[in-house]
């Protein structure tokens, strides 16, 4: 087969997990899903490895994934994968990292015979346990964990499973309904395959396979390049649950493959901000990704080239039982984490450290009134602090990066439950000083709708520790938490928010990068024009 023919196949099979995630975006029931782009999609060879992954997702959905689909086939055993199956788990570790993502696999069968996978995760509202947020103490608690198992055979779903999701979750029909959405849109990745294997009058995927893996090898090598030879190292300190904590990286380049080392890095916590090693791995190869072959498309072949290790006991790599509910506070700042590590070589690609961690809350909404027969509800809201500045150009404002997704709509957020967004708007002066000014957070206000109580499940970071300027960069602006009339409110931990009061978040900001004083005078005049500044 020729290149030329394989490469438009590549094409195609790209665009066929890209309408495979979109498929699962408009059918979805969660928030998260339709409107954060909180998901991933991809489609496997027989043996599990990733060959193409849509562009609408999270590189800690992604990149996890990638490594997911093995277990499954592990688990469920070759010998009892049937045509019309499909698998579901939310295993942190062999899925996402924590209960709250949902990952679904289904086989594909051409004339009887399994030519590979299509895979996919999303984010739900609710699993039950105490709900979203970093209170637990265990995983146990965290909600309903749902091993590697079948969420359908040979075509007929598996009632007994979503029986019991119905009775363990606060959001039955929602979370239900996301599953059905997971297998669904595999099942149009499906249909689309094998109307291109027709197309094209092929059989299986293995000589494609085969291609898109031996090219994105040898690209990614020929891009490791740029960094060269040795060892790179890092330390970063951001919030935790209460008491600060050291993150720590060593890297290692050799010739076409880069290692991570979390020694040194602060011990587990008692409460879910910890990270499953897959998770640190997932946000640290997206780091080299981003550095290094931006372009490079994300498979099998171009993730073998990032390896990790860490201690056991360390906070980036949690163990069962230990509780992970909100593994994203922390294994955001793995990408910050280790593009500081490269900075010194590369300090025309690294940008200043960011905002990192997603400001998401969840809010569990109950009748002020017992008797009123209002339903109770919960809500989940994703909000993104600013951007580091970048070498050339200054920070994003509001924008979630490493994670990529996007900031809810407040009209989506009022639609999904009773919860009033009072104000909305960018948070002047919270972007780090420099040459090029880091991005600037937000100010979100939000409270209960009428006939409402609201506790707020909070899990925000950057309040004690701001981010970090580059090259002579101020820091960006630390978060706040607090109710309209000042009153401090904790940035972790689900908490009340009184009557007639409102809560207030002020988002950080991102490091500015390069010297204030070489900042462009119209750029400055402008920050002042549109309000970025004083």
């Amino acid at each position: 087969m020729s290149e030329l023919r394989h490469q438009v196949m590549w094409n195609r099979l790209i665009s066929i997990v890209e309408e495979q995630a979109l498929a699962l975006v408009r059918t979805a029931f969660s928030t998260s899903v339709r409107e954060a782009g909180d998901l991933s999609a991809g489609v496997y060879d027989v043996r599990g490895r990733m060959i193409a992954q849509a562009v609408t997702g999270t590189p800690g959905h992604v990149n996890t994934m990638a490594a997911a689909v093995a277990n499954f086939i592990e688990d469920i055993g070759p010998h009892r994968i049937y045509e019309g199956d499909s698998y579901v788990t939310n295993d942190p570790w062999k899925g996402t990292g924590h209960l709250h993502d949902f990952t679904v696999v289904n086989p594909v069968f051409r004339a009887g015979a399994l030519i590979g996978y299509f895979a996919c995760t999303a984010h739900v509202v609710d699993v039950g346990g105490r709900g979203y947020g970093p209170d637990a103490t265990e995983v146990y608690e965290e909600g309903l964990f749902v091993p590697i198992m079948k969420f359908a055979e040979r075509g007929v779903v598996n009632e007994d499973l979503l029986n019991i999701v119905r009775h363990n979750v606060r959001e039955a029909g929602q979370v239900v309904g996301d599953l059905y959405s997971l297998s669904g849109c595999n099942d149009t990745g499906a249909r689309r395959l094998h109307a291109m294997l027709d197309e094209f009058d092929i059989d299986d995927l293995e000589d494609l396979a085969a291609f898109v893996f031996d090219r994105t090898a040898a690209a990614t090598r020929e891009r490791l390049a740029d960094l060269p030879a040795g060892t790179y190292a890092n330390m970063m300190r951001v919030d935790g649950y209460n008491d600060s904590i050291d993150l720590a990286v060593t890297l290692t380049a050799t010739d076409g493959e880069v290692h991570a080392d979390f020694d040194g890095t602060s011990p587990t916590c008692a409460h879910g901000v910890n990270v499953p090693l897959t998770y640190a791995h997932a946000y640290f190869s997206y780091a080299m990704l981003v550095a290094l072959a931006p372009e490079m498309p994300s498979n099998w072949a171009s993730l073998a080239a990032f390896t990790v290790s860490a201690p056991e006991g360390c906070i980036l790599n949690a163990k069962h039982p230990e509780p992970v509910a909100v593994r994203h506070v922390i294994g955001h700042f793995v990408t910050d984490l280790c593009l500081g590590a490269i900075a010194g070589v590369l300090p025309d690609v690294v940008p200043a450290e960011g905002a990192g961690a997603l400001w998401n809350f969840q809010v569990s909404a109950r009748a002020s009134d017992p008797s009123s027969g209002l339903p109770p509800r919960e809500v989940l809201m994703f909000n993104s602090g600013g951007t580091g500045a970048r070498p050339t150009l200054d920070g994003i404002n509001a924008t979630a990066f490493p994670s990529g997704v996007r900031t809810m709509p407040a009209e989506a957020t009022e639609q999904s439950g009773p919860v009033v967004v009072w104000r909305k708007e960018l948070r002047p002066d919270s972007g780090g000083e420099g040459r090029h000014r880091g991005g600037l957070g937000q100010v979100i206000e939000i409270g209960p709708a009428a006939g409402y109580d609201i506790s707020v499940s909070c899990m925000f970071d950057r309040v004690a520790n701001p981010a970090r300027g580059r090259h002579g960069g101020g820091d960006g602006a630390p978060g706040r938490v607090h109710l309209d009339d000042g009153t401090p409110f904790d940035a972790k931990g689900k908490q009340p928010v009184p009557e007639g009061r409102t809560l207030v978040l002020e988002l950080p900001g991102g490091g500015g990068l390069g010297d204030p004083g070489e900042r462009d005078a119209a750029e400055a005049a402008d920050d002042r024009h549109q309000g970025y500044v004083s």
